[in-house]
Order: C-alpha cells, then sequence, then structure tokens
C-alpha cells in the first residue's frame, strides 16, 4: 500500500508540472499572437512593375485616365502593365467575375509585379474574393492599392498577414494634378517607402486621448458588409478609419448600431473618421450633424475619436498605409496621425 501511494503521488505531481508547461506554453503562444505585426511589402523602387487591374465596376470611357496612371507611374520610374480584361464590360461590372479575377490573380501571382493598382472602385470585388487564391501572393507580397470598394481587399488582404495601402484610383487622376497634389505626392511617398505623418484640423467633435495601434479599416459601408465573413476583422487593439459617400445619415447609425452590436468596437483603441462626401437628405431630417451621430452611436466607448482626415471620396484622398501600427493623439485644436 506504501509504494501504491508513493506511485500514485509520484503521477499526481507529474501531471501536475505537464500542466504548468501547457499553460505556459499556451501563454507564450498567446503572447507571440498579440504581438505579431503585419508582413509588410517591399517597398518600390525605379524599375518596379505595377500592374493595374478592374476588380470592381466598368470603366466607360475612361481609357484616358488609365493612360495617365501609366504615364505617371513611368514619370516615377516604375513600368505599368494594365490587365487584359480592364477595359471589358458585363452590365455593371469591368468584366464578368472570372474575366475580372482572371486578372487580379495573374498580378497576385506574378513575382515580377511589385504592386497592384486599382483603375476604380463602384462594386463587385466582394464577388471575387472566394475565388483568390494567396499562395503565390505570399510567397511574393506586394502592395495592393485603391479605396472606397476595394476595401473588401484590403480586409481579405489583412486577414492573410499583409499590409496594403488606402490611396487614390487611376480613375482619380485629373487632367491637371495640381488640383490633386497632395493624394499624388502621398501616394508616391507612400509606396516608394516613406508614408508621411498627419497633423489633422482640429475638431469641437474630437474626443481626446491618445492611443496606438495596427490602422484598419477604410469604407463603412464596405465594412458592414464584411460582418460575419471571414473577410471582418478583428479591430482589437487597432485603430479604425472609416469613411462614406453617398448615403443617408439614418444610414450611417444604422450600420454603426449593427457593428456595435456585433461587438465590431468592443476593444478598439481609436477611431480616425474621413470625409463623410454627399450626404444624402431624407424627408424626415436626422436633426444633428453626422460628427454628433458618431459619437452618439459610440457613447458607449472611450476611446479617443478624431474627425478631418483628409481621405475617402475627395480630391484630398491621402495615402493611408493599412496593417502598420501608427500613434493617434487627439485634442479639440488638431490631432496627429504618425507612424511607429
Amino acid at each position: 500500500m506504501c509504494y501504491k501511494s508513493y506511485y500514485l503521488c509520484l503521477l499526481i505531481v507529474i501531471l501536475l508540472m505537464r500542466g504548468d508547461d501547457i499553460n505556459a506554453q499556451t501563454e507564450t503562444d498567446n503572447s507571440t499572437e498579440m504581438t505579431s505585426k503585419l508582413i509588410q511589402p517591399p517597398y518600390l523602387k525605379a524599375g518596379d512593375t505595377v500592374a493595374i487591374v478592374a476588380p470592381s465596376g466598368i470603366l466607360k470611357n475612361r481609357e484616358g485616365e488609365v493612360q495617365q496612371a501609366v504615364k505617371l507611374l513611368e514619370s516615377w520610374g516604375l513600368h505599368a502593365i494594365v490587365g487584359k480584361h480592364v477595359f471589358s464590360k458585363a452590365n455593371h461590372f469591368a468584366g464578368t467575375d472570372e474575366e475580372r479575377c482572371s486578372d487580379l490573380q495573374s498580378a497576385m501571382d506574378d513575382p515580377k509585379i511589385s504592386a497592384i493598382w486599382c483603375a476604380r472602385g463602384g462594386y463587385g470585388t466582394v464577388r471575387v474574393l472566394d475565388k483568390l487564391n494567396y499562395t503565390e501572393f505570399k510567397k511574393n507580397p506586394k502592395w495592393v492599392i485603391g479605396y472606397s470598394d476595394i476595401t473588401a481587399l484590403h480586409n481579405q488582404v489583412h486577414n492573410e498577414g499583409f499590409q496594403s495601402l488606402h490611396a487614390l484610383m487611376c480613375v482619380s487622376l485629373t487632367k491637371n494634378l495640381d488640383d490633386i497634389k497632395e493624394s499624388v505626392s502621398t501616394f508616391k511617398t507612400a509606396i516608394f517607402g516613406h508614408p508621411e505623418n498627419y497633423t489633422l484640423k482640429g475638431s469641437s467633435y474630437n474626443r481626446t486621448g491618445e492611443t496606438s495601434g495596427e490602422l484598419v479599416g477604410g469604407n463603412l459601408t464596405m465594412l458592414h458588409t464584411m460582418l460575419g465573413s471571414k473577410e471582418s476583422i478583428d479591430t482589437s487593439g487597432k485603430i479604425l478609419f472609416i469613411e462614406e459617400i453617398g448615403e443617408y445619415k439614418y444610414h450611417i447609425d444604422r450600420m454603426l448600431q449593427s457593428m456595435k452590436r456585433a461587438g465590431y468596437f468592443d476593444n478598439l483603441n481609436g477611431l480616425v473618421v474621413g470625409d463623410m462626401s454627399k450626404m444624402r437628405k431624407n424627408t424626415t431630417l436626422w436633426g444633428t450633424s453626422v460628427e454628433q451621430l458618431i459619437l452618439d452611436a459610440l457613447a458607449d466607448y472611450d476611446f479617443p475619436i478624431a474627425f478631418n482626415v483628409p481621405a475617402g471620396h475627395e480630391k484630398d484622398n491621402r495615402a493611408l498605409v493599412l496593417g502598420k501600427i501608427v500613434n493617434l493623439k487627439v485634442e479639440k485644436n488638431e490631432s496627429k496621425l504618425s507612424y511607429k
């Protein structure tokens, strides 16, 4: 009986020690996960190649802007190739889902391509997400560039573990580039490895504070559309950027309320609000500004909120590196968004 008791006690001690090791390993794994960083694709240099693709809406009579985009890239010492189906037409879209996906997949797979620049947004990217394969992309990561509907692709790239660039698209170009000089210059500095820090115009609506985290986000409608899918972003510990165009205020509130109920903001570190362009007027007026609407919808949280980010559907659409860690300092008179 004594020997049996001894071995029983020894077995219990071994099991307890093994449990401690497992717990320690779990804590280590969790720590690694929490501190992991998204992979930054190589910044561009002279001689690199950029692929222009159209994963969304039709480019009807937009050949001029695309050719202007090619010339702009060439003026920076880059090569440009235009996807086979960029000017294809399939009702609302720039070609069928298969054609648009084919151009995008070819660019993702080609190791000679350093960046993928989306020609325009509109609608349609979500229809090709499930057809994309990231096997070759992970071997040779490259910058994905665009905004608006391209937010769906940004989300997917983020969840695959890579940074991307929220910036102007080919159809954003104007005949006189001086009209959009900040959009162009911040795009250029970002892809060549010198993303700009921003001092933002102050707002009485700003919720003051200081924080840091990965910058994520994009178009509010697209972020809302991704809820419940594998492309929805985990915003825990991150700083969210949102912008929108052509929506009623009650639509903005409905999306924010839906995201709130889904826990989207529960562990958010901060919010930066870009342009809310061409807001539509309902017959029953909302009664407050869109800034106050956002503050009211997010009144249950205490993270800093900065308005007046010059990014979205306006001519001044400055580049933002999504997935890169930023510092955010919000005051009433001004805010500062800077990369760590």
